[in-house]
């Protein structure tokens, strides 16, 4: 794991805590979320990253183009970034604290990778069976790779389920070349 990710989960993990203690999480989240939105907007990321600008006027341009001001810890947290030149972390951090959400809540979370973009009527029913599969709620994220021919590929945690044609041509291409057929 490279050391940003690292660094980025030891974050999550201390505001996580810090928000679970004071009942705050989905507070956290939402800031984090809109932290990370006004992050990539470029103009406001040249800003933040500028070691030139006081680190209290960073804030609070950040502030400014929020809808919504920050709470206090959270910007404490963003400030931090700052002062540490790790802001560009953002993004990594509000990501991996929406894992430890979703872990603390028992979400089980799916990538969900098909050749040809998902009707909202295949996402539903495709999440509906992982909730059967899981016995809880789901977050599913959704990609498209035309070179999986068709079909789809999920990963539910560290398991695998490949239904996509490219993964059964690779299977049976496996099964010739070893002979077992």
């Amino acid at each position: 794991m490279p050391r940003s990710s690292t660094d980025a989960r030891r974050y999550a993990e201390a505001a996580f805590e810090v928000a679970l203690d004071a009942d705050a999480v989905a507070a956290w989240n939402d800031a984090l979320a809109r932290a990370t939105a006004a992050w990539a907007e470029p103009r406001v990321a040249e800003v933040l990253t500028n070691p030139t600008i006081a680190a209290t006027a960073r804030q609070e341009v950040l502030q400014r183009v929020l809808a919504q001001p920050l709470p206090d810890t959270v910007l404490n947290l963003v400030g931090l970034l700052m002062a540490r030149r790790r802001i560009e972390l953002l993004p990594l951090v509000a990501a991996e604290f929406q894992r430890l959400v979703d872990r603390h809540d028992g979400v089980s979370r799916a990538e969900v990778t098909s050749a040809a973009a998902l009707s909202a009527d295949e996402r539903r029913e495709l999440a509906d069976r992982l909730v059967q599969l899981t016995g809880g709620p789901v977050r599913l994220t959704t990609e498209v790779d035309p070179s999986l021919l068709g079909g789809i590929v999920v990963r539910l945690g560290d398991r695998l389920y490949d239904g996509s044609v490219r993964g059964r041509l690779e299977r049976l291409r496996s099964r010739l070349v070893s002979g077992a057929l």
